[in-house]
């Protein structure tokens, strides 16, 4: 797992691996998505301790190794504000401040802290391409539970 540890938030990466069929439930529909073994699952968290590193591993352990589903709420849901974590899967992914957390269908885009503002990260077959990094820690983290 590759994770950005930034002064407000954080954020982990991790391939999609070779089982690319993941489940995106919107409050309408079932979305079956088709990745890449070389695609990402980021996950996006507003603070910044051990435990909610823990907590990034553990959504995406979930999501990749169990096969949870990906969760999109509808919009002004009174949930979103007290999301800790946020999930995207896809090729690239770019994160924002100015969404609502949870609430994005689309999964290129997620919900971030200021500092990762425009970040955007890239599955390669080499690893990963980042763009529009800060000045923040960069890790490689075992991906197990």
């Amino acid at each position: 797992m590759l994770l950005l540890r930034g002064t407000a938030g954080m954020v982990a990466i991790v391939k999609v691996g070779p089982s690319g069929q993941f489940f995106l439930e919107t409050e309408d529909e079932e979305i079956v998505l088709g990745l890449e073994p070389m695609d990402l699952i980021v996950a996006s968290a507003l603070s910044v301790d051990e435990r909610t590193e823990k907590g990034l591993k553990c959504v995406l352990f979930m999501i990749r190794e169990i096969r949870s589903p990906l969760i999109v709420l509808p919009k002004n849901h009174p949930a979103s504000p007290r999301l800790p974590i946020v999930v995207s899967a896809g090729n690239k992914t770019v994160l924002s401040c100015n969404i609502t957390p949870g609430t994005h269908p689309n999964q290129d885009v997620l919900c971030g802290s200021n500092e990762f503002d425009s970040l955007e990260v890239t599955g390669t077959l080499e690893g990963v391409q980042i763009k529009n990094m800060p000045q923040c820690e960069v890790l490689r983290v075992n991906f197990d539970i």
